[in-house]
């Protein structure tokens, strides 16, 4: 390796450096949002708490909506750092992170450089990428997982066949389907096969079939990913009829879970996410349909182009739709879209100015929203929304110099890979900010404030109720349970398997407050007019736009 090699090589990875530094820059400053930060943050400490790392807990009645692997990353980062904002994340948005790095490292392989970064500078301009990959959710490390999996999939059939490489390669795409079972569930199989099956029927070409690897594949995905499924169903003889009929084949088939939404619904999200490169997204689907590829035998941008429209087309057919499950194909779009990019000089410069018009456009919007449903603008709001657009200025100029160097230099990218990663990093500030703007705009959606306003007033003993709601930040934020009264909403199942163990009637409630002498209760502010209505005692300590913390001293 050259000097000048060597200089690249390393101003590439303190590139990485500063990239990961802005990817991680506010998990701290942003409080937990309701319902689901709350409850992938307080899942884990309960899980720390009681030592029990196989039956997950969400307020002290067993939850078994999702598997494992998510809780317990979470409750060993919990046991080093302590619970926190930044800790809560940490995982999740680490993936998020990963997701990045994977397209990056696949790209440069099997492609060029300046092909990988200009996807990772793609990525990095959907809002939909950036919003969802800093949230405590569950669908960042489905999607690293995912991508790794499919990925590590095309570098096995791209590699000479019988080699080692491509049983190597195989066996990790194996490794993380059996990792994003952990992660989510089922759906990690019926994706795959899907891809796979729709491949090898337009390519007529069953030689990917053969090269699987099932043999050693099989054995070692169900040596990762059965042994947690087979002890928590021998401890809790309900979970697998909950797990796999009642939340995959039950909540995909009937619109029992009240998420019903129109069949075009991820086709809008997926133009929103791409917003500012669905044009070189749909020129490069056409491109890649007739892309010979890297190698003869395997053509790895058409499988990828196929795994994320049938991605699409699966989870449009559902009867449950969330607005965070297609999360998934977008990091292999951008990779194939960043492949296109390269062979177009300035439309890197074209994508961001979109993709900044759009970071404008939201964070106007968010001010507009607050004046007028709160009367007034928060002076963080402001600062939040400035900061996000001066920082998608900045990617547009940067990006503009750059373009005005490719059509001087007659090659798209220049040879260069410092604007777009400049981009890149412009915009993973850019939706980060707007995460902040909308999370200091009244209504408050996080328990935070209300938390600090009351708890000096909950003492190791207090008694504390959670009537007619469960607002899902308060129990990580105390580190104490909540008895429910006269609530079920998710924690419904739990309460059926185990009746009473973390629950009161309203008789109970009213009973056990007029005894208690160190009680706390929370009410929607209408439930709390009412119980204060029929003469309930008690101090308002605290409040917010939906919930009043009421003590009894």
């Amino acid at each position: 390796m050259s000097a000048a090699q060597a200089r690249a090589e390393r101003l590439r990875w303190w590139a990485w450096v500063l990239l990961a530094a802005i990817w991680f820059a506010t998990l701290q400053i942003r409080p937990m949002f309701d319902p689901d930060e709350g409850r992938y943050a307080e899942i884990p400490r309960e899980m720390l708490v009681t030592g029990n790392w196989v039956t997950p807990r969400l307020d002290g009645l067993k939850y078994f909506e999702k598997p494992a692997l998510q809780y317990w990353a979470t409750a060993s980062v919990y046991s080093v750092f302590g619970v926190s904002n930044w800790s809560s994340r940490l995982w999740t948005v680490g993936l998020g992170f990963g997701c990045l790095a994977l397209i990056y490292a696949w790209l440069a392989r099997l492609y060029d450089r300046r092909a990988a970064i200009a996807a990772v500078a793609l990525l990095a301009m959907s809002p939909y990428f950036g919003i969802i990959g800093h949230l405590d959710l569950l669908d960042a490390g489905l999607c690293f997982w995912l991508t790794a999996m499919v990925l590590a999939f095309t570098r096995a059939q791209c590699a000479a066949p019988g080699s080692g490489a491509e049983r190597n390669w195989m066996l990790v795409s194996w490794a993380m389907a059996a990792l994003a079972l952990l992660t989510k569930g089922l759906e990690v199989y019926v994706l795959a096969g899907l891809a796979l099956i729709s491949y090898t029927a337009l390519e007529r070409d069953a030689r990917p079939w053969r090269r699987l690897h099932l043999l050693t594949g099989i054995p070692l995905m169900v040596a990762i990913g059965a042994p947690w499924f087979i002890v928590v169903s021998l401890r809790n003889p309900a979970f697998a009829h909950y797990f796999f009929i009642d939340q995959h084949f039950e909540r995909f088939l009937t619109d029992r879970a009240r998420r019903v939404e129109p069949w075009w619904y991820f086709i809008a999200l997926l133009v929103i996410g791409a917003f500012a490169w669905l044009v070189p997204l749909a020129r490069a689907s056409r491109a890649v349909w007739r892309d010979p590829g890297p190698v003869p035998h395997f053509k790895p941008l058409k499988f990828l182009l196929l795994y994320s429209l049938l991605t699409v087309v699966f989870f449009s057919i559902s009867d449950s739709k969330l607005a965070t499950y297609i999360l998934p194909i977008f990091p292999p779009i951008a990779a194939l879209t960043g492949v296109y990019l390269t062979r177009r000089p300035g439309a890197l410069a074209r994508t961001a100015w979109v993709a900044a018009g759009l970071a404008t456009f939201v964070a106007a919007g968010l001010l507009v929203y607050s004046h007028h449903r709160n009367g007034f603008i928060p002076p963080h709001a402001i600062g939040w929304g400035a900061a996000a657009v001066a920082a998608a200025l900045v990617a547009v100029v940067v990006s503009a110099l750059g373009a005005r160097r490719e059509v001087r230099e007659g090659e798209a990218g220049g040879g260069s890979v410092a604007v777009p990663l400049a981009v890149a990093a412009a915009f993973i500030f850019v939706w980060q900010a707007l995460l902040c703007q909308y999370a200091v705009i009244p209504p408050s959606r996080s328990a935070y404030q209300l938390v600090q306003q009351i708890k000096h007033d909950v003492h190791p003993d207090t008694a504390l109720y959670s009537v007619q709601q469960y607002r899902q930040t308060i129990p990580p934020y105390l580190g104490r349970l909540l008895t429910l009264v006269d609530y079920k909403g998710e924690l419904g199942a739990g309460e059926r398997w185990q009746p009473g163990l973390m629950t009161a009637t309203p008789a109970q409630f009213v009973s056990q407050w007029k005894a208690s002498r160190d009680a706390v209760a929370f009410f929607p502010p209408s439930v709390w007019r009412r119980y204060r209505q029929q003469g309930l005692p008690g101090r308002v300590i605290g409040r917010d736009s939906f919930t009043v913390a009421v003590s009894r001293q």
